[in-house]
């Protein structure tokens, strides 16, 4: 039997048993003699008999693997997230399908289709940016398989998810622009079907009346969050009869490269405009100015994702529930306006 794996019909052969009563000796069962249980367990100790797990978890309806579908891995924040959900996945002994939707609704619905195919024993979705209609993971919630979303999220699903609160990060980012002396900030947002975007949003406009400062419908800008369209949004905003002081963006890389266009057009940050991103990119602080941004949580938010859906996995009767993770905001030089009232 060299270089073969030992199985269960080959010791009951050795024992002149069963095959169903090795395997109730393997696992103890008190309707196997000791006697029995002891022969049964020299054997599979001499023959270095290892349960096939595979066959384990075919009987267990389990396959100690959970699917993970994301817009992109490039995307330092999912990177991150990544990393997050991939420590607790080792925790448990599990193993990651990894996808990306590639931020197309089409291909999100063929990640779904192989995580099914793949009988996952759970999910962890961040949705596509073009994703409106989510009747797609209907049959992920039919096959009574666990998911969880985070971060980009839907509320029509009844499924667990984690979120950071996009709409405290948000207010409290155009506050601060507010505290620095910024009268009409601008705001690049994101895709309007996302749940972040829409919350960013409402956290910049209640900021702005908060502090009896109207919203300005040209100051916003809906942007798609690696869109190419950022220089256009900039150069609209540096066409306007007044000027906006200060952009509160959807996230860094925008801001960035609405930076180099500012001053690429004589302007001064944060002199003549002041500048907030989202989720405090590594580069932040080496940029000129450094630029002030958003903490995003992104591998505790894959941590507690992860742990969520194994919490469903092992408590299927758990009910769905959201988690909320805060964030909060790194004041650097691209904001600090106020000096130079």
């Amino acid at each position: 039997m060299a270089g073969r794996r030992i199985t269960i019909k080959d010791l009951a052969r050795r024992l002149n048993l069963s095959t169903s009563t090795v395997s109730r000796a393997l696992a103890n069962h008190s309707d196997v003699s000791e006697d029995t249980k002891r022969l049964v367990t020299q054997l599979a100790t001499e023959l270095d008999y290892h349960p096939d797990p595979n066959a384990v978890n075919l009987k267990q309806r389990r396959t100690n693997v959970i699917g993970l579908i994301i817009p992109r891995i490039v995307n330092r924040f999912f990177s991150k997230a990544l990393g997050g959900i991939q420590q607790v996945v080792n925790e448990h002994g599990y193993t990651i399908i990894l996808s990306q939707s590639g931020e197309s609704l089409a291909k999100e619905k063929e990640n779904v289709e192989t995580m099914l195919t793949n009988r996952v024993d759970g999910l962890i979705v961040s949705l596509s940016k073009e994703t409106v209609n989510v009747d797609h993971f209907n049959r992920v919630v039919n096959t009574e398989t666990p998911i969880i979303f985070f971060d980009r999220v839907n509320e029509e699903l009844n499924t667990s998810r984690v979120i950071i609160d996009d709409y405290e990060a948000s207010y409290k980012a155009v506050e601060h622009l507010v505290e620095q002396g910024c009268k009409r900030i601008a705001h690049i947002a994101g895709p309007p079907n996302l749940f972040t975007s829409r919350k960013r949003l409402e956290g910049y406009k209640d900021a702005l009346r908060d502090h009896g400062l109207p919203v300005h419908k040209e100051l916003i800008a809906s942007s798609f969050y690696e869109s190419p369209n950022v220089k256009e949004y900039t150069d609209y905003l540096l066409s306007l009869p007044t000027l906006p002081d200060g952009i509160f963006a959807i996230n860094d890389p925008s801001a960035i490269e609405m930076m180099y266009y500012i001053k690429k057009n004589g302007l001064s940050i944060p002199k003549d405009i002041a500048i907030v991103g989202f989720n405090n990119e590594s580069i932040d602080s080496f940029l000129d100015p450094p630029l002030s941004s958003v903490e995003s949580p992104a591998e505790q938010l894959g941590r507690s994702a992860a742990q969520l859906l194994f919490n469903h996995i092992q408590n299927r009767d758990l009910p769905a529930q959201c988690e909320v993770i805060k964030s909060k905001l790194i004041i650097r030089e691209s904001s600090l306006k106020s000096r130079y009232l």
